[in-house]
């Protein structure tokens, strides 16, 4: 977990203190708890739209590009 330092109204200090007390749930926990309810309610979108992926059929090394690479050019002196 990451530690984050939050400023909360007193009044809201003393409400979760109640909270914590009654309930026997830490004030840390009953805050994760209240982030995460806001995020999941949130009607912005969960992630941002994915770059499209291409796919060659297979994939290759660096090397194995670079022989490839080799072998097409040669191919082509070839023909000339």
């Amino acid at each position: 977990m990451v530690k984050t330092t939050v400023y909360l109204p007193e009044d809201l200090e003393v409400r979760l203190d109640a909270e914590a007390a009654a309930t026997g749930v830490s004030k840390a926990e009953l805050i994760r708890r209240g982030v995460a309810m806001v995020l999941e309610a949130s009607t912005r979108p969960k992630r941002a739209n994915a770059l499209p992926v291409f796919d060659s059929g297979r994939p290759m090394s660096a090397e194995a590009m670079d022989d490839s690479v080799y072998e097409h050019i040669k191919e082509r002196a070839a023909r000339r």
